[in-house]
């Protein structure tokens, strides 16, 4: 290589540099390829398993919709208070007869808890007012009815495979209930879902295997009509998807399976080896009815590059080359060895005094006179000063594309806290207690953030209510975490333990927040406990029960405020509390007040101290006597006269109510 001119060094090291450019990107490239594909492909099967399971899913909760609809009817429930009644008779089948055209198959039916009567109108026949017959609770045929009133549920599916028919039916039924909660009957309507199945299947691309299946793997959908499970003659182990795979992978389906049910809101990636062949699939779960919605993708036949795309791209990418190289070995003879030479030439004559000789012809030793010209001193200077400066452009660029992306990122964090708040809210009862206490009631309900650790309860019961505060520990996204948790403990224990007993319910929420609460790792330094304070009244007794958790009830007459402290320790504190029921009359003309302890440790005034328990009492003497609508807007002044400029330290949630035991509870909304 030592007698090889410039130029052919030159042409040798590129071909060198671009022979290893080339098998480098050759194999990054297919490594891409190759995760490309599988992205694709994931992907593609993520998207038709959720357009399968929406296809499902459509028209039965359609018909759920509309069967809710005529359940809750007043049109309905008075008739089957009054069966008999030939008016109300016209009316309730006028209404059902024009949801029934709504229905996807125009078909409904209606059983009645008290005469045992079945009535059912559809196309197939005239319509008809009169029972189709009547149900007998001694009757072993008729007893899916009475099981159905004692589950007491407000509606559920019923699924009916006919596998000597291939047909499958979904039956919706749906509790019609009196004002006062006591079953009347049950309607619904049924949908056949062959049709949908069938075009599950037919749907079909090549190397996508859409399924459907039951809990046990059993293959309601399949492109490949051998596989269903409706033929009862053939062996139904074979029909299956366990028997699809190897047994090495029957564990590995069942796990997905697992965990495609405890999230049915998503779908849940696997991989198996359908049939011996290795397959890309998603699972999603239809928790209503018990079934799943698989894709199955074969890579082999899903190209996402085509071969012939591929042998251009490495034809393209050689003649590339070839011509890189031409121009190369042109551009080095032209634009570097002419100049060099002359550059060459010179520097000998000016070496020995010729200032003004012409340049000679070129010489065969370019790189040892060149380095030791100036000209290349300036030439590198004027490449280092052109690097530095793309170099600034480039760095430039690239933080201009990072404090973009970090404003968007921003904005998706704070849009996405908006709409949790959105939430939060939406989950309060507001409209449950302007409905049911009007004006006699008001709430305080202000996060120290968007979102924030505190709520309020409110359930009927009868005439009688259960209201309440619930003070989690932290605020913003971690506090409002924590409220879902709480929410979620006090509803399991005010369904087990009733609402007439505030003690009851404190000590069962404490139980469930410790289990839900005992399997997770969380941070020695993290707080999970909650203030709690809840209040029932017995408006037939005049009696006012209370209970609380680091929570006080106040009472004021206007004259003075009396505090009713609860228990000292905290829901889900390191050791147990014991909460016991506080039982007081219920005075007309004095205002109740539950809060969380945002609004006592709110710093302000002069020296910037916690509002305090003293300074709130006396608030609350002097506001009591108002209306509470204006108590309200006295509150909020008063706190933020109080507060100045200083911010909100925590959340601040108060509930007051004033109640007089003796009047009507809806008279008292109007």
């Amino acid at each position: 290589m030592a007698n090889f001119s410039l130029r052919a060094k030159s042409l040798l090291a590129l071909a060198l540099a671009c022979l290893l450019v080339l098998v480098l990107a050759s194999a990054i490239g297919w490594a891409s390829l190759q995760g490309i594909r599988q992205h694709f492909a994931q992907a593609y099967a993520d998207n038709l398993t959720q357009l399968n399971r929406q296809r499902l899913l459509a028209p039965v909760l359609q018909d759920l919709a509309l069967s809710q609809r005529l359940a809750n009817s007043e049109i309905t429930r008075r008739w089957l208070r009054h069966e008999n009644d030939p008016a109300l008779r016209e009316l309730f089948f006028l209404e059902a007869e024009s949801d029934r055209r709504i229905l996807r198959d125009h078909a409904y039916f209606l059983t009645l808890a008290g005469s045992g009567n079945y009535y059912f109108n559809s196309d197939a026949e005239p319509l008809s007012q009169q029972p189709r017959y009547q149900l007998d609770p001694k009757r072993e045929a008729d007893q899916w009815f009475y099981r159905l009133l004692d589950a007491d549920l407000d509606y559920s599916f019923n699924i009916n495979t006919d596998r000597q028919l291939g047909i499958t039916r979904v039956w919706i039924n749906t509790l019609i209930r009196d004002t006062d909660g006591t079953p009347l009957g049950l309607t619904g309507a049924s949908i056949d879902l062959s049709r949908f199945l069938g075009r599950l299947a037919e749907n079909a691309t090549p190397g996508v295997t859409p399924m459907l299946v039951q809990s046990d793997g059993a293959i309601l959908a399949h492109p490949d009509a051998s596989r269903l499970a409706y033929n009862t003659a053939a062996n139904e182990a074979e029909r299956t998807l366990f028997s699809m795979l190897p047994p090495a992978e029957y564990d590995s389906l069942r796990q997905a399976l697992a965990a495609a049910r405890a999230a049915p809101d998503s779908v849940q990636p696997a991989a198996f080896t359908l049939d011996g062949i290795p397959q890309v699939a998603t699972l999603a779960y239809l928790p209503d009815l018990d079934w799943f919605v698989i894709t199955a993708l074969d890579l082999r036949v899903a190209h996402v590059v085509q071969p012939a795309w591929l042998w251009t791209a490495v034809g393209g990418l050689l003649l590339l080359l070839a011509t890189l190289m031409a121009a190369f070995g042109y551009g080095v003879e032209r634009l570097v060895l002419r100049p060099i030479r002359r550059l060459q030439s010179s520097a000998h004559a000016i070496a020995a005094g010729q200032y003004s000789v012409k340049l000679p012809p070129p010489s065969n030793d370019e790189i040892g006179d060149l380095s030791r010209s100036f000209g290349e001193m300036a030439d590198q200077v004027r490449q280092h000063t052109a690097e530095l400066e793309e170099r600034v452009r480039s760095r430039t660029r690239e933080l201009e594309a990072a404090n973009q992306a970090m404003a968007t990122a921003q904005k998706k964090i704070g849009d996405s806290i908006d709409y949790a708040s959105m939430i939060q809210r939406a989950t309060l009862p507001t409209r449950q207690l302007t409905r049911s206490l009007g004006r006699n009631h008001f709430v305080l309900w202000r996060p120290r953030d968007v979102v924030g650790g505190d709520f309020y309860i409110f359930q009927a019961d009868n005439d009688n209510y259960l209201l309440g505060i619930i003070d989690c520990a932290g605020h913003g996204v971690p506090g409002a975490l924590m409220t879902m948790l709480a929410k979620a403990a006090v509803d399991l224990a005010i369904q087990e333990c009733g609402a007439n007993d505030p003690a009851a319910v404190l000590s069962r929420t404490d139980t469930a927040m410790r289990a839900m609460l005992r399997d997770s790792h969380l941070p020695r330094g993290l707080a999970t406990n909650a203030d709690a304070g809840l209040v029932y009244i017995d408006r037939q007794r005049g009696k006012l029960r209370y209970a609380g958790a680091r929570i006080s009830l106040y009472a004021s007459d206007g004259r003075s405020v009396a505090e009713h402290r609860g228990g000292k320790r905290t829901l889900g504190d390191r050791r147990r509390g014991d909460y016991d029921n506080l039982e007081l009359p219920l005075d007309s003309g004095t205002t109740y007040y539950l809060t969380t302890d945002g609004i006592l440790d709110q710093a302000g005034g002069e020296h910037g101290y916690g509002l305090g328990n003293q300074r709130f009492l006396e608030l609350l003497r002097r506001l009591a006597s108002l209306p509470l609508a204006e108590q309200a807007d006295a509150l909020n002044a008063e706190l933020a006269a109080y507060q100045g400029n200083r911010p909100q330290r925590d959340d601040i949630t108060l509930l007051s109510f004033r109640f007089d035991a003796f009047t009507d509870p809806h008279r008292e909304r109007q």
